[in-house]
């Protein structure tokens, strides 16, 4: 018979091996530095490959520390620890979120350090697939902005089946274009907004943190949207800004999911142009357009309340454009291997958007100068897309920008005149460049050229250069991250 005192030492190391708790799979378990089980260690499932995430959602002096291994979950299995040890790995932060991805055919037990941290709040999460806490490579997608409104969409969270039309039924999408089905797997997305002078982007970047932070502004309207052939994505109408001030913006994806963030200006007070959006002929067009007030007391156009004298003519144009292009062949043996009809179709449709609806814009704040200040003449030979700044030759960007006078004709002669002065942006070449590449040429669509007369009528040297080398402009995007937007691409 075994000895009194062995036997209680023999419970007591089974009680000990007990109170080691799973971390389930696929699940964000949220954990407290002052409140963990003791040992402060879990144990990880058996699986071949798996993703572990840290989150902190408060920030701190002290820090705690996070140590993983991967040689099994067995009871008898010591705590990782900074004394290191075989196949022992610390889950390095930053900005306060880490992971580590391994395999862990026998299991394994991730250790938690609180290095002194009191009452730090935090999450773990273990995933086979990506992980669960992560910083996306896609932004959120600023629409444009008005005095105290702001479009921003989220980056695309479900793809959309579109069938490719194939020989002999080369049917392509109406010219009236109607959004598909609603979204099936839709997440809990949300969009957060802060001053920019609240200086929230040097803080933590994790989902926990971000969702504890006011976020400014109304939601006048959210929706799911497919503004392109990326996907689904949430958009939101954001009222209550004010006028000339910096903003920044976050999109969450079940709050441990961070995109962003993102920087905008709202225009300043004296901004006239409404925002036009969810159109689903024009699926891209989000962005402010030079037209009245909406009417009935709205906030914006949408498909519902603008002027029937500018969408008709636009319709008409897409279905004729339709019924021509299908008198041609589209399948890959007598059309091309790369593209067909549908994309000669969806080009054509952004880019007689892109025209249809001018794009309002306002020169930034910070570079009152920075845009082309006199229009390009219809025999201009390209608009230089910099200007000398300094003696030494320094050059900045300027934006397509063209002041347009109250008794300038509209570029579409179906908007109404707005009655006061007003920038437009012009659409960037690559707009109208697209549909000549994908375009069969029997319709013998053309674009001015990069040397002769584009200036005139488009941003040319953004995206690709002037010279016409692919994505050798001086910006490289139509608009970026910092609220820069160059030229109108949709």
């Amino acid at each position: 018979m075994l000895p009194e005192s062995l036997i209680f030492l023999l419970a007591a190391t089974t009680v000990y091996a007990q109170a080691r708790p799973n971390l389930e799979l696929n699940t964000v378990t949220s954990l407290n530095s002052q409140r963990l089980p003791q040992p402060p260690s879990f144990a990880i499932p058996q699986q071949n490959k798996l993703c572990i995430s840290v989150a902190l959602c408060s920030d701190s002096t002290t820090l705690p520390r996070f140590f993983v291994s991967n040689i099994s979950n067995s009871d008898s299995q010591d705590d990782p620890g900074p004394n290191g040890g075989p196949n022992v790995f610390e889950i390095v932060l930053e900005r306060g979120q880490g992971n580590w991805t391994g395999t862990f055919v026998n299991g394994g037990i991730l250790a938690v350090d609180s290095n002194g941290a009191s009452g730090l709040p935090f999450e773990l999460a273990v995933a086979d697939d990506t992980p669960l806490h992560e910083n996306t490579r896609d932004l959120p997608f600023l629409g444009d902005t008005t005095s105290n409104q702001a479009l921003l969409l989220s980056p695309a969270f479900q793809k959309i089946d579109i069938e490719k039309p194939i020989y002999p039924s080369y049917t392509l999408p109406t010219a009236d274009n109607p959004q598909p089905g609603q979204p099936t797997n839709s997440s809990n997305i949300t969009v957060i907004i802060s001053p920019t002078s609240s200086g929230l982007a040097d803080k933590l970047q994790t989902g926990c943190f971000l969702s504890s932070q006011p976020s400014v502004g109304t939601i006048a309207n959210e929706t799911f949207w497919a503004r392109d052939e990326q996907g689904w994505r949430s958009q939101w109408l954001m009222g209550g800004l004010t006028p000339s001030t910096n903003y920044t913006a976050y999109v969450l994806q079940n709050s441990t999911k961070v995109s962003g963030p993102i920087f905008f200006s709202t225009k300043s007070a004296s901004f006239n142009c409404p925002l036009v959006h969810s159109l689903p002929y024009c699926p891209g067009v989000a962005y402010s357009v030079p037209l009245p007030a909406p009417p009935s007391g709205a906030i914006s156009y949408d498909s519902s309340n603008l002027p029937t004298d500018l969408t008709t003519p636009l319709l008409s144009y897409m279905a004729n454009f339709t019924t021509t292009l299908t008198t041609f062949a589209c399948g890959r043996d007598w059309y091309s291997p790369i593209v067909g009809c549908d994309d000669c179709q969806r080009e054509y449709r952004k880019w007689l958007c892109s025209i249809s609806f001018t794009r309002c814009g306002e020169p930034s704040t910070e570079n009152p100068n920075g845009f082309t200040a006199v229009p390009g003449q219809p025999s201009a030979t390209g608009l230089s897309a910099t200007k000398q700044t300094d003696a030494a030759g320094a050059q900045r960007v300027l934006s397509a920008l063209r002041p347009q006078e109250t008794r300038d004709p509209p570029r579409n002669p179906f908007l109404p005149q707005l009655g006061s002065r007003y920038n437009m942006l012009l659409p960037c070449l690559e707009q109208c460049n697209q549909v000549d590449r994908a375009c069969p040429p029997f319709l013998q669509f053309k674009c001015p050229t990069n040397d002769f007369n584009a200036a005139a009528s488009y941003g040319v040297g953004y995206i690709d250069s002037s010279d016409g080398d692919q994505n050798g402009g001086l910006t490289g995007v139509a608009q970026d991250r910092w609220g820069n937007v160059w030229c109108n691409l949709i």
